[in-house]
C-alpha cells in the first residue's frame, strides 16, 4: 500500500489522521458490516471480466490464496467510504475460475481511528503451527501492515471459518522496529526447513527484507535484499514465489507440464512508487534462487514486468503448486491519476485488477530468464463456441467486425498470428484498432516487422480523461524468434481496459482508458508485408463475469449484490426494473 497518492498532478501524502480510539471494536459507523457492500456492475465503464470493487476506492491486491476446495480469495486495499484513497480496509470477494467474482463483507477493518489496515498476505495454516486452529486443517491467517500516524507495525489475524471473518491476534504486533516505512508483508511456507518466510518493505531504504517464523507468531531477521534494479522513491509490495522455468517458450501449449526445465526457480518481485520509467508506479522481477534465509538473483537486471502503465503491486495466489504455473493479479491503475479518473464521478467506484495471468520463466532471444505472463484461461468465457469472426489469409488486407450487437458485455478478445517473417529484410505491419461508432474515438496497437520490430500501443485516441500524466503511448522492442520467424498476438478488450500479450506473454501491456462513448468496433488490418508472410486471426465475444445465468429471453441476471437480491439485466447490461 503506497502512502504517496496523487491527485491533479501534485504528489500527496494519504494522511490517515484522527484521534486515537482505544477501542478494538471501532468501525467507521458510514461502513457496512457482517454483508457485501451493493455495487451496480452495469455502467458503460465498468469491466465485465476483470475485478473492479462495487462501490468506492480499490487498490493493492491483499491476501490471495485458493483453499482445498478450489475457491480462490481476492483481498484489497479498499476504502468503502470514498473514491480516493483512504480509510483502508481489507475488501474481499472470492470465485471458483477467476472471472465470475462474488463480493464478500469487508474482512478486516481498522479497530481505532486513524488506522489503516494496509497491505499484506494470506497463509493456509495446515499443521495449526500457530496454535489458532486445533483439530483444523484449514485455517487462515492474515498478515498484513497496520498504518498509524506513529508507525507501521506487522500484525496478524486468523479466520476459522475459510477467510470470511478474521480475529485480530491479541499479541499484535508481531514485528515492530520503529519506522513509519517498514510494510506490505508477503509470507510464503519454505518446505525444506519447516519454516514460514516472510519479505516486507523498508520502504525508502531500498530494502527487502527476509524474516522466518515456524508459528506466524515469532519472527526472526535473517537476511536483506538491497538497492538493486530500480530504485524510484520507495520500494513497495514484494512477493517471493517459487516458479516452473520452461524449456521452450515457443511451443504450441508452452504451459504443459511436460514443457517445464525445472521448477527450483524463485522470482522475487518488487513494487516502485513513484519513479516508473514512465512515471509513478510499476513493478520488476528478480529472477533467482532461494535457500530459505537468502536469495541470490541471477543477475543485476531489472525486468519491468508490464511495459503499460497501469499494472501495480502484483501478488501471487498463495497455495498454487510449485511445480505449476504460478497465479498473479495486479492492481491495473498508476498513482499518478488513479485518484481522479473519472469512473468515481460517473459510476461511484474507481480502479479494477488485471487479469489473472499465469507466471513462469523462460529463456528466450536475448532474454535469459523472461519473466513470462499470460492470461489465465479465457476459453470458458467464450459466447460461441467457435469465433465470431476469423481469417486465415489476412496477409495485406483488412477485418473489420461491429461487435454492437453480438457482444452485450463489451468484452471482446483476439488472437493474431503472422508466420514466414523474413530473417532479413522483413517489411510490413500488422496493426488493430478498436473504435466507436458514435465518436470515432479509438484505441490503437500494432506491430512492425522491420528494424528494430517495436510494438506500439496508443490511447491518445480516446477523450473521456484529459490528465498530464495519463501517458498515451507506448512501444517495445519485440525481436522476432529465429527458430520459429512467428509473431503471436492476443489482446483482451473490456470496456476501460485492454491487456496485450506478445509472443506466449513474452512481453505484456495493461492500460486503462476512458472513452466518451463505447467502443464496438474492431479493425485488424496488414499493410506492406514480405512476399510468403501470412496472417491469421480468430475473434471471440466474451461474456460478463457478472452474468449468473441468461434466460431464454436474453435477459441477464446479474449477481450485482444490490440490496442483496439478484437483479435481471437486458441484453445491454442494463437493469431492468
Amino acid at each position: 500500500m503506497s502512502l504517496f497518492a496523487i491527485e491533479a498532478g501534485l504528489c500527496l501524502l494519504v494522511s490517515l489522521t484522527g484521534a486515537q480510539s482505544s477501542s478494538s471494536a471501532y468501525v467507521d459507523p458510514s461502513v457496512p458490516t457482517g454483508k457485501p457492500i451493493p455495487g451496480d456492475y452495469t455502467g458503460a465503464l465498468r469491466p465485465q471480466v476483470h475485478y473492479s470493487p462495487p462501490k468506492g476506492f480499490m487498490n493493492d491486491p491483499n491476501g490471495m490464496f485458493v483453499d482445498a476446495d478450489g475457491v480462490y480469495h481476492l483481498y484489497y486495499q479498499y476504502n468503502p467510504s470514498e473514491n480516493v484513497a483512504g480509510n483502508q480496509h481489507w475488501g474481499h470477494a472470492t470465485s471458483t475460475d477467476l472471472y465470475h467474482w462474488e463480493n464478500q463483507a469487508i474482512a478486516i477493518y481498522p479497530a481505532a481511528e486513524g488506522e489503516g489496515i494496509f497491505s499484506g498476505s494470506s497463509v493456509i495454516d495446515v499443521n495449526n503451527t500457530s496454535g489458532f486452529f486445533p483439530n483444523q486443517t484449514d485455517g487462515v491467517v492474515a498478515i498484513y501492515t497496520l498504518n498509524t500516524p506513529e508507525e507501521e507495525t506487522q500484525e496478524i489475524a486468523y479466520s476459522s471459518d475459510g477467510g470470511y471473518t478474521f480475529t485480530k491476534y491479541a499479541d499484535n504486533p508481531v514485528i515492530s522496529i520503529n519506522s513509519t516505512q517498514f510494510r506490505d508483508p508477503k509470507v510464503i511456507w519454505y518446505a525444506p526447513t519447516q519454516q514460514w518466510v516472510m519479505v516486507i518493505a523498508y520502504a525508502q531504504e531500498f530494502v527487502i527484507g527476509f524474516y522466518t517464523s515456524p508459528n506466524l507468531t515469532d519472527w526472526t531477521h535473517t537476511s536483506n535484499f538491497s538497492r538493486r534494479g530500480l530504485l524510484g522513491v520507495q520500494y513497495e509490495c514484494p512477493n517471493l514465489v517459487q516458479v516452473p522455468m520452461l524449456s521452450n517458450i515457443s511451443v504450441e501449449n508452452p504451459l504443459d507440464s511436460s514443457n517445464f526445465a525445472s521448477t527450483d526457480m524463485y522470482v522475487l518481485t518488487i513494487s516502485i512508487n513513484p519513479g516508473a520509467p514512465l512515471g509513478g508506479s510499476i513493478t520488476q522481477a528478480f529472477p533467482g534462487t532461494f535457500n530459505g534465509t537468502h536469495f541470490a538473483p541471477v543477475d543485476h537486471a531489472a525486468r519491468i514486468t508490464d511495459f503499460g502503465k497501469d499494472n501495480y503491486a502484483g501478488q501471487f495466489f498463495y497455495g498454487i503448486p510449485p511445480t505449476s504455473p504460478q497465479i498473479s493479479i495486479a492492481w491495473a491503475s498508476n498513482w499518478q491519476y488513479a485518484q481522479v479518473v473519472p469512473t468515481g464521478e460517473s459510476e461511484n467506484f474507481r480502479s479494477v485488477m488485471s487479469l489473472p495471468r499465469y507466471n513462469v520463466l523462460a529463456n528466450t532471444t536475448r532474454g535469459e530468464y523472461t519473466f513470462v505472463s499470460l492470461p489465465y484461461d479465457l476459453s470458458p468465457l467464450y459466447t460461441t463456441t467457435s469465433s465470431l469472426t476469423n481469417s486465415t489469409s489476412l496477409a495485406n488486407s483488412s477485418l473489420l467486425y461491429d461487435y454492437s450487437r453480438t457482444v452485450p458485455s463489451g468484452a471482446l478478445t483476439f488472437n493474431m498470428t503472422v508466420t514466414s517473417i523474413p530473417s532479413e529484410n522483413a517489411t510490413g505491419t500488422a496493426n488493430f484498432t478498436f473504435m466507436s461508432s458514435v465518436t470515432g474515438e479509438s484505441i490503437r496497437g500494432g506491430f512492425y516487422l522491420g528494424g528494430d520490430t517495436p510494438f506500439f500501443i496508443n490511447r491518445g485516441y480516446i477523450r473521456g480523461f484529459d490528465n498530464p500524466f495519463f501517458t498515451d503511448k507506448f512501444s517495445i522492442t519485440n525481436l522476432v524468434g529465429s527458430d520459429t520467424r512467428t509473431f503471436q498476438l492476443q489482446v483482451v478488450i473490456d470496456r476501460s481496459i485492454m491487456e496485450v500479450f506478445l509472443d506466449n506473454g513474452l512481453r505484456s501491456a495493461t492500460n486503462t482508458f476512458f472513452p466518451e462513448s463505447e467502443l464496438d468496433i474492431l479493425i485488424i488490418s496488414s499493410a506492406g508485408l514480405s512476399p510468403g508472410v501470412q496472417v491469421a486471426v480468430d475473434v471471440y465475444g466474451l461474456e460478463s463475469g457478472w452474468t449468473e445465468e441468461e434466460g431464454s429471453n436474453g435477459t441477464m441476471m446479474g449477481n450485482t449484490t444490490m440490496s442483496s437480491q439478484i437483479v435481471q439485466r437486458n441484453k445491454l447490461g442494463h437493469i431492468k426494473y
